[in-house]
């Protein structure tokens, strides 16, 4: 059993990254914190077989999907650039 937005999620992370500015890149804990913070907001999807996971992921990235995602993971980051708990300063 796997939740495929997981999938998706770290690899819009490693995606957006670079794009967003203020981001703590080399912390692990705010990664972490974008992460979770993304996938409590989107809805989970889960597959128990191959076949279930080829068309979920079909699904997820079509455009109105992958533009929700998006939203959700650049508001993500945001909270967390102002809500770090790593110890860095907040971006404001």
């Amino acid at each position: 059993m796997k939740n495929v937005v997981e999938d998706q999620v770290a690899s819009m992370y490693a995606e957006l990254l670079p794009t967003v500015p203020g981001a703590h890149a080399g912390c692990s804990v705010c990664r972490e914190d974008v992460m979770v913070y993304a996938l409590n907001r989107l809805t989970p999807h889960y597959v128990s077989t191959l076949m279930g996971e080829v068309i979920t992921r079909l699904g997820i990235q079509g455009a109105q999907p992958g533009t929700d995602a998006t939203v959700v993971m650049l508001d993500a980051f945001t909270f967390v650039a102002r809500n770090p708990r790593c110890g860095r300063r907040a971006n404001t």
